[in-house]
């Protein structure tokens, strides 16, 4: 498998960003005002991974401030899950946040995305607290140091 990665700091381009969406729809059930939501957010950046011109998986975030990142959203695709994809897109993020000088990147899951609660405890990520969304959905807030 030969999974080449790009960021962007902008809305990619129609293939890349058709891609990010229609694998957010089969992950999520619903795509349809992503693009407007991320078009919202201040210091977009987005990793992407691809297999050739498919994306396999991505992971969104922006900048809350100039020390604090948000990592909103991400996703592998199934057929390609469980092969480092999701903690390579990790760690470009993280390598990224650090070149430019965040501090902390906060991220947010529930308990039925258990895969990605471990893969944030696995790398460092600590539970800081918990919330009832609007749905009544309990959530998990985490948040790693990236450094003092």
């Amino acid at each position: 498998m030969d999974v080449k990665y790009a960021c962007f700091t902008s809305i990619p381009e129609t293939k890349i960003l058709n891609g990010i969406l229609r694998l957010h729809n089969r992950i999520f059930g619903d795509s349809a005002n992503l693009v407007k939501q991320m078009e919202s957010r201040p210091g977009l950046l987005m990793i992407v991974a691809m297999e050739r011109d498919k994306v396999i998986g991505f992971k969104i975030g922006y900048k809350v401030n100039d020390e604090e990142f948000y990592s909103w959203l991400g996703g592998v695709d199934e057929s390609y899950r469980g092969n480092g994809i999701a903690t390579k897109l990790m760690e470009i993020q993280h390598h990224y946040l650090s070149e430019n000088r965040f501090r902390v990147v906060q991220t947010k899951t529930k308990n039925k995305w258990r895969n990605m609660l471990i893969l944030n405890i696995k790398n460092g990520f600590v539970v800081i607290g918990t919330y009832t969304d609007e749905r009544g959905e309990p959530k998990i807030i985490l948040q790693k140091k990236l450094f003092d």
